[in-house]
């Protein structure tokens, strides 16, 4: 099955204390598409500006990317600038320039309406709700935000999650629109807004579950190289969402390998800047991470 996502290309500049990078290839539904890609086929819904690159176009179909609904709009495209320090947990949003973006109206194809996974990565969730309106019986929905638009949206953004099946936010996010510090709490709450299904990601404490009758929490990925965090909410939300999307079935079973998988998707992304990891990564790189953190996690082992 393919899934159709919704969300930003960007310019990012980010700094870490392993370097820096400016202007590179980023946004929320490119970093989804790199990982989900390796699972289905991925339509995405984007607008960039006159200034973006011809060769990240190129790039995105290269990678197998269906970018008909790409919009090439006058003006510039989003761009977003950062700084991790310490821990590399948290970004300092150094500047956020909308650009393109601040008046984006999503274009799809007729055929495009009929695709029944879609996700809605980070952006206006008015926007979210133009593209949702316009799509022919969804089987499967995911909502993905960020604190900006919990602060000036949260009217727009608490109605959308009445019309989608999981919710995607990472602890800051689901303490925010919440009130809830604890995330258990947290996710009852957010639940209670209408979503089937929460997940809350903890960055390198790993990822939380919730649905009626279902807890779930699984570690991040133990990796050694943490280089630039930038992307991985979205690179495991691809993971996770491309491998239902590929399954075709969300049950307990199908939910507990895709947050594995989306999990896995995201070490990777962490070990590089921006898209430097996951553009290269293959379904054999992936399987093989898997199997290893298979163990790491299991109870069972050598007496």
């Amino acid at each position: 099955m393919s899934i159709i996502v919704l969300g930003t290309v960007a310019l990012d500049s980010v700094k870490t204390p392993h370097g820096e990078r400016r202007r590179m290839l980023g946004g929320s539904a490119a970093h989804f598409a790199m990982s989900c890609r390796l699972f289905t086929d991925v339509h995405l819904v984007a607008i960039v500006g006159e200034d973006f690159p011809e060769r990240h176009v190129s790039f995105l179909r290269r990678k197998g990317i269906i970018l008909t609904s790409l919009i090439r709009s006058r003006g510039e495209t989003f761009r977003w600038s950062g700084e991790y320090k310490g821990d590399l947990n948290t970004a300092l949003t150094l500047s956020t320039q909308l650009g393109v973006l601040s008046a984006f109206r999503p274009v799809i194809r007729e055929e495009q309406r009929n695709i029944k996974h879609i996700f809605l990565a980070n952006v206006d969730p008015q926007i979210q709700r133009g593209l949702l309106k316009r799509m022919h019986s969804p089987q499967l929905v995911g909502l993905d935000s960020m604190n900006y638009w919990i602060k000036h949206k949260r009217r727009a953004l608490v109605g959308l999650l009445k019309e989608v099946d999981i919710y995607v936010a990472n602890d800051q996010e689901a303490r925010s629109l919440s009130g809830e510090h604890n995330l258990l709490k947290a996710a009852r709450c957010l639940k209670a807004f209408g979503p089937k299904m929460v997940l809350i990601k903890k960055g390198e404490h790993g990822v939380l579950f919730y649905a009626p009758g279902v807890i779930f929490s699984l570690p991040a990925y133990p990796t050694h190289k943490v280089v630039d965090p930038t992307g991985a909410g979205d690179t495991f939300a691809g993971g996770f969402m491309g491998y239902l999307a590929k399954v075709g079935k969300v049950n307990t079973q199908s939910i507990r390998k895709a947050i594995a998988y989306g999990t896995v998707a995201a070490s990777f992304n962490v070990e590089g800047f921006g898209l430097e990891q996951t553009a290269r990564l293959t379904a054999k790189d992936l399987e093989a991470r898997l199997a290893r953190f298979k163990k790491y996690i299991s109870l069972e082992g050598e007496a």
